[in-house]
């Protein structure tokens, strides 16, 4: 395997590689900075933006952080909370009182059930990994139509794009309401060819994100939609 440069096409690189010398530049996630090299401590691309070098993973988890917005599916339901399953190595804990309803103790499979989709919060995360999660804030709710489909946790800033640019323009193509959970979740609500056509093209940016510019994606799928009208 060629070692892990800069330049127009990205390289993959393993942990360990020499990626390049460090002089004059910052190291990034995944990358550390020994005898004047960048060494690579994860596999992944290799990326190079503002002079910081990093690596930009093949396959990464999601970590929950305070204030992180997600799509969550109940998971378990008892007397008092809601287990959430949140695409991540711990479930969500969601008690009644941060549930956007007044639930009465022993009601809460009344408000939400097993297989339920809601759009909450990470209200904390404390030293034991216990998620708290709330549903309590603008916009936060429970999805009782639309699709959710799945996206890796590493691509999600390639969906959105600077100043979520890229994410407006899936929205404007596909006529459809889209949320990106930091869980690599995503909700769309619209027809079922805007849904179809949203779903594609989230598939084909997880499937060609690293070789493949996202922008053209984009540019043919607005091309289809305009052909359609």
């Amino acid at each position: 395997m060629s070692q892990g440069q800069t330049g127009a096409e990205q390289r993959l690189v393993t942990p360990g590689m020499a990626v390049g010398p460090s002089a004059g530049k910052r190291a990034g996630s995944g990358i550390v900075a020994a005898d004047n090299q960048f060494i690579a401590t994860q596999l992944g691309w290799l990326q190079e933006r503002n002079n910081t070098v990093s690596i930009d993973p093949i396959h990464a988890a999601y970590m929950p952080r305070s204030g992180d917005l997600i799509v969550g599916m109940v998971a378990e339901v008892r007397n008092n909370l809601w287990f959430m399953d949140i695409n991540g190595s711990f479930q969500g804990l969601l008690p009644m009182s941060l549930a956007p309803w007044k639930v009465e103790f022993g009601a809460a499979r009344q408000h939400m059930d097993i297989g339920d989709v809601v759009l909450a919060r990470v209200q904390e995360v404390d030293e034991c990994h216990n998620v708290v999660l709330t549903m309590k804030g603008v916009g936060l709710r429970r999805l009782k139509q639309g699709a959710v489909e799945s996206l890796p946790v590493q691509h999600i800033d390639r969906v959105r794009g600077p100043n979520n640019e890229r994410l407006q323009r899936l929205r404007d193509a596909c006529d459809c309401r889209i949320m990106v959970g930091e869980n690599g979740r995503v909700w769309i609500d619209g027809s079922s060819e805007g849904i179809k056509q949203a779903r594609e093209a989230i598939h084909a940016v997880a499937k060609a994100a690293h070789h493949t510019d996202i922008d053209t994606i984009l540019n043919e799928l607005e091309k289809n939609m305009k052909g359609d009208a």
